[in-house]
């Protein structure tokens, strides 16, 4: 009976090879972007699942709450550590890691020398408690409890030293920064599993004295808080996590600082799952080359996989409830031969399992150029391989499954329902369309089809808008190179702007240090007295000299730029200008601002302009000198414009630029930044946003228009003897097209005003993430409508106009 079945499956199949088609098109583009984005899922859901006891390690952070908003920061007071160690029940591991970088290491025996080395952090033994590494050479017991020790990865060790085997190379000897030798005590193997643990370096605590950090990485002060400053803990088996936060929040209050107090503002040391820490933007990971994981982006794209997996179900209802007529005459001969009904619809749904399964085997291959078309756009790492994983064999099984029974149920039920005596006289009775589920499933496909346009065409114009947005200052043809933090003497700046002030290709040429818009910020607190009132506020530093405003072409509005690099005074800008109570931009002039105690003047004021990207905004700020060279200069950046001169070449300059750069600073790379490009890079996440939906609704409009193929179908089947009476009747084209159509547009009609509201709430939510934005504009929704009622018309009108042209002598003359 089996085999019987299979053959009857494949002739169906084969005989009607369109609908087959259409069916096998619909459901493998479901297929595909369920896989695709299930594997996402997968990928970005086992982060560091691995860990020994992983649901009982935290890592401690800093959140902030101020008058201006909440602040994160993924580091803690240097001191909480040990009191830590000494104070607190319930933890069982405390281990302390800083964030550090090297210029270079040096294998000592060879001498080769390895730039810029990454992913290096001090630490102690209790590191390796906590996390279980394979020891490849050397042991966890008393590890890096001594001065000068290094622990390496098996991939760190295999650059260093290539021709060793790890045993060998425990004790040699790798000197840091020209000056620092540490011993190698331990190679351990490089996790297997994925995670954001990334370190490959692990330098003993004990050597922050030779590395001259002492004074930050050893400091007692419990008010500076550092991001190179991490710390993670193992909960005990028993702890509970709310009375731990607890004790965290009263050590918090004990250390808190009268100023910060003052000022309004609180400090809470805040336990961060460890499986939160591939998804949390507030305190990010410690790869920077990766886009932070998002789980409501996961959510998002879980949706669109559903959509289109429901999209390619109703089109293969649809197909199949407008063939049933055609199969009438089989179903009913079946059942008169003593088929049962139960006999039929597993017969209908083995069908309904062959086409899922080649739509599926389909999909593999669309999945693969999908993950790699969309290489740019999802997370390093997710490749066509991970389908080899269990759970997604095992998941796409049961999607197989979980599918044909959505997709074969209901067309089972309704061909298998067929009654013989009826079928053999031809006396088969249509549903009542006016409450057909065809049509309300088309309405659903046609409603999601316009939430998609409708915010395709909104998410561009908001990018437009972001992107068009004037800043406040220049942005085109400016350039900045940003010096090496470890080469604190400004000597070498100054010997590279005054070297790049003599190439006549470059305009301007200015020391600094961020540039007006950047993801970086330093802020301080300061207070304005006068005689009525004290007005305390954060206000962000921007540093600058006596050019830096001019090459930007930010306005001053009121009196004067600095008068040198150094002199302690500020230009503030309109948005602080009025925090502090002035109408007019000259009444600042003159007034003091207080830092620290001391006074400094206010001698100018510009025009406001964007800090950061449009989600946020505009912060009180000043524009300051570089007060504390003699200790830190804050001037490490070169700011340059170029492309004034209409003879230069834009590649040319900036090889003149390297040039310059290379003279100076022989052992660093080279990597200028643009500021159009550093703005562009605010919106990363919008443009990938704009991607996914571009490709979502061309999808969804594809699938939605084969599953409106097939209702024309049906009905015009269904209207075939009255195509042909109307058209004899002396019916035109066009007319009969209209009558056609008719109930198909309003169809069309109703999906959108189910789709409109659904699409303005979702996209009014979305852009309350902006602080400036674009407005929703009817013209919006009526684009999406429009565009989708001229698709429908199109596709409508292929198959009306053939059955209005069909020769109605053969509609007719048959019974």
């Amino acid at each position: 009976m089996f085999k019987n079945y299979l053959k009857i499956a494949f002739r169906n199949l084969w005989k009607n090879k369109v609908f087959s088609l259409i069916n096998i098109i619909g459901l493998s583009i479901g297929l595909s972007a369920a896989f695709v984005i299930g594997t996402i899922i997968y990928f970005d859901l086992t982060f560091d699942k691995f860990h020994l006891d992983g649901e009982r390690i935290y890592r401690v952070t800093t959140e902030f709450t101020s008058p201006d908003g909440n602040f994160y920061n993924p580091g803690v007071s240097v001191p909480l550590g040990q009191a830590l160690k000494e104070e607190f029940a319930g933890i069982e591991i405390v281990s302390p890691l800083y964030t550090i970088s090297m210029h270079q290491v040096e294998n000592t025996e060879t001498e080769k020398i390895f730039k810029s080395p990454e992913n290096i952090i001090h630490t102690d033994g209790n590191y390796f408690q906590l996390f279980q590494y394979k020891w490849l050479a050397g042991d966890a017991n008393g590890i890096l409890s001594n001065p000068n020790e290094v622990v390496l990865t098996e991939n760190r060790a295999k650059r260093y030293f290539p021709d060793l085997s790890p045993n060998e190379i425990v004790g040699k000897v790798l000197t840091y920064n020209d000056t620092i030798s540490l011993n190698v005590t331990g190679v351990v193997e490089n996790f297997k599993d994925r995670s954001d643990l990334i370190f490959e370096e692990f330098i003993s605590y004990e050597t922050i004295g030779d590395i001259g950090l002492k004074n930050s990485l050893g400091s007692t002060n419990w008010y500076s808080t550092n991001s190179t400053s991490q710390l993670f803990v193992k909960l005990s088996e028993k702890a509970d996590v709310v009375s731990v936060q607890k004790q965290l929040d009263l050590l918090a209050a004990e250390h808190l600082d009268k100023e910060m107090v003052a000022f309004g503002q609180k400090r809470r040391f805040h336990l961060q799952p460890l499986a939160d820490i591939h998804f949390n933007p507030n305190y990010g990971t410690y790869d920077y080359t990766r886009s932070q994981a998002s789980k409501p982006v996961l959510i998002s794209l879980s949706f669109v996989a559903l959509f289109l997996l429901l999209l390619g179900c109703i089109n293969f209802i649809n197909l199949n409830t407008a063939q049933a007529t055609q199969r009438a005459k089989e179903i009913g001969i079946r059942k008169t031969l003593g088929g049962s009904r139960k006999q039929l619809v597993f017969q209908f749904l083995g069908e309904t399992f062959l086409l899922t399964v080649t739509a599926a085997v389909v999909s593999l291959f669309f999945s693969s150029w999908l993950i790699r078309l969309f290489s740019d756009f999802i997370p390093q790492g997710v490749s066509f391989g991970l389908f080899n994983s269990p759970v997604l064999i095992g998941s796409a099984i049961l999607l197989v499954l979980v599918l044909t029974l959505l997709s074969g149920f209901y067309p089972a039920l309704v061909l298998s329902r067929f009654k013989p005596v009826s079928v053999l006289k031809n006396q088969i009775l249509p549903g009542n369309d006016k409450t057909s589920l065809r049509k309300y499933l088309t309405v659903f496909q046609f409603a999601i089809a316009q939430v998609f346009i409708i915010a395709t065409v909104l998410v561009g114009k908001q990018i437009h808008y972001l992107m068009t947005k004037d800043m406040g200052f220049k942005t085109e043809a400016i350039a900045y190179l940003r010096t090496p933090y470890n080469e604190p003497s400004i000597d070498k700046r100054i010997r590279l702007l005054e070297k790049l002030k003599t190439d006549p290709h470059i305009q301007d040429v200015i020391l600094g240090g961020n540039p007006p818009a950047s993801r970086s910020t330093f802020s301080s607190a300061v207070v304005y007295r006068n005689e009525e009132n004290e007005v305390q506020a954060s206000l962000q530093w921007l540093y600058g000299g006596i050019d830096y405003r001019r090459l930007y072409g930010i306005p001053l509005l009121a009196g004067r730029d600095i008068l040198n690099d150094t002199i302690k005074e500020y230009v503030i800008n309109e948005t602080y200008m009025k925090l502090l109570g002035f109408q007019e931009p000259i009444e600042a002039i003159g007034k003091s601002l207080i830092l620290e105690g001391e006074a400094y003047p206010i001698v100018g004021v510009m025009k406001d302009f964007y800090q950061r990207s449009l989600r946020t905004t505009i912060k009180p700020m000043a524009l300051v000198g570089d007060w504390y060279r003699n200790e830190y200069s804050q001037f490490n950046t070169i700011h340059f414009s170029i492309g004034g001169n209409k003879t230069s070449d834009l590649t040319s300059d900036i090889a003149l630029v390297e040039n310059a750069w290379k003279s100076i600073y022989p052992d660093y790379d080279f990597d200028p930044q643009f500021i159009d490009d550093t703005i562009s890079r605010f919106y990363e996440q919008e443009h990938k946003t704009s991607a996914l939906l571009k490709w979502a609704t061309g999808l969804t409009i594809l699938i939605s228009c084969l599953g409106l193929l097939g209702l024309v179908i049906h009905t015009t089947e269904r209207r075939t003897k009255e195509i042909g009476i109307r058209k004899v009747l002396g019916a035109s084209l066009g007319q009969l097209n209209l009558l056609l159509c008719k109930e198909f547009l309003v169809l069309i009609g109703i999906a959108f005003v189910i789709a409109a509201p659904i699409a303005w709430w979702g996209l009014d939510y979305w852009l309350q993430g902006f602080a400036y934005k674009t407005v929703l504009s009817w013209w919006v929704f009526f684009l999406g409508g429009i565009t989708m009622l001229f698709i429908a018309i199109a596709i409508i009108s292929i198959r009306t106009i053939a059955a209005a042209n069909a020769n109605p002598v053969k509609s007719l003359r048959t019974e």
